[in-house]
């Protein structure tokens, strides 16, 4: 599912780092060494069909890199 982040993403938390991230092989290979956490975090989006909601978004992210992979894990609300 295609999506656009529209403004901040807030409560942001790392929920797993290093090893303990199970795509680590891959992350490295596509993007490179570093130090990488995934992490959640709740943000307003817009879909493809123009509907707004709130949404809890999971990401894998390291310095110098950035955030990578965006996924929507629920809806939480609907406008």
């Amino acid at each position: 599912m295609h999506f656009e982040i529209v403004g901040e993403i807030g409560h942001i938390e790392t929920f797993a780092v290093g090893t303990a991230i199970r795509e680590l092989e891959r992350l490295r290979k596509v993007y490179g060494r570093g130090r990488w956490r995934k992490r959640k975090g709740v943000a307003k989006i817009k879909l493809t069909d123009g509907t707004l909601a709130e949404a809890e978004l999971h990401w894998y992210e390291a310095t110098g890199f950035g955030k990578k992979e965006f996924k929507i894990k629920r809806i939480l609300k609907e406008y």
